[in-house]
């Protein structure tokens, strides 16, 4: 049978795949940011942003603690916990540690300009409470795409929180978006993400493909006239030239999320070149390589 944690939830709560069997613990909600033009995640009126309290939050885990004794892993949603600050985080840790003594691993999705006033000293401190993971957002690494979907950050920006990250011995899954900058800035785009990712060198990559499930006129209104949509087939392409620029020494890769066309899984890069093969057989047709039909898509 399964157990829903008895935990009060603002819907709709989101998680990264990964975290599919994990506590999803609501620390705040909504976005601090949450003003991308791509993202629908938390537009309805009762997501916007704000910290749970801790009482609230303590009393979400005491509830927890019997039916989900054994659980492993916690996920600190909504999405951006990182804007909490150190000694808040500090004390939801403490209460996990708490209440949940079996948890192994917390995770949480980082906007990067929450970590400017954060040192690597209190996200080491952090990583020593149990904070093991943070899901970073990059989408693009290039500026002008950036800009035009108002992400609020920067190359230099990711770069810096990634190395922070990186510098206190947390890990760090990293986030770009296929055909984020549409079928005139395909190149830049992918060469640019390349070259983010080389920087950084993340533990893990996902990539996931533009996707709007309330059709795309505004984000299209507010990237600019010169945003086409890219298909399928110049999606394809444009994961050949990120994939084939990348340098990575070892990190897991998926596109598995439910938004992509093409599902690929390795480590890279010692799986670059079966990763690249897979691609091929796609932009020939190829009967043996999988692709979901657009009914199947979605978030």
């Amino acid at each position: 049978m399964h157990i829903y944690p008895p935990i009060n939830y603002i819907e709709p709560v989101f998680r990264p795949p990964s975290e599919a069997n994990s506590l999803i613990l609501q620390v705040t909600n909504g976005c601090s940011w949450n003003n991308c033009t791509f993202c629908e995640m938390y537009t309805q009126p009762q997501k916007k942003f704000k910290p749970k309290s801790q009482h609230d939050i303590v009393e979400d885990l005491k509830r927890c603690a019997q039916p989900l004794a054994a659980v492993r892993r916690v996920f600190l949603a909504d999405g951006d916990a990182m804007a909490l600050s150190f000694e808040r985080l500090k004390g939801i840790l403490l209460a996990i540690k708490e209440h949940l003594p079996t948890v192994s691993r917390v995770s949480s999705y980082c906007l990067p300009r929450n970590l400017k006033k954060k040192s690597v000293e209190e996200l080491a401190e952090l990583k020593a409470l149990g904070l093991e993971l943070l899901y970073v957002g990059a989408e693009s690494g290039n500026d002008l795409i950036l800009s035009k979907i108002d992400k609020g950050e920067t190359f230099q920006s990711t770069v810096d929180a990634l190395h922070k990250i990186k510098g206190a011995g947390i890990k760090s899954s990293v986030m770009i978006i296929n055909g984020m900058g549409g079928v005139n800035y395909s190149e830049q785009h992918a060469l640019d993400a390349a070259k983010l990712v080389n920087e950084t060198q993340p533990e893990y990559l996902a990539t996931l493909v533009l996707f709007f499930r309330q059709g795309e006129a505004n984000f299209i209104s507010a990237f600019g006239d010169d945003f086409i949509m890219a298909s399928q087939r110049q999606l394809i392409q444009e994961m050949e030239l990120f994939i084939s620029h990348l340098e990575l020494e070892k990190t897991i890769f998926r596109s598995d999320h439910a938004s992509n066309y093409l599902v690929l899984k390795g480590i890279l890069n010692r799986d670059k070149e079966k990763l690249l093969g897979m691609i091929k057989m796609a932009l020939a047709q190829d009967e043996r390589t999988f692709l979901r039909a657009e009914t199947s898509r979605g978030l």
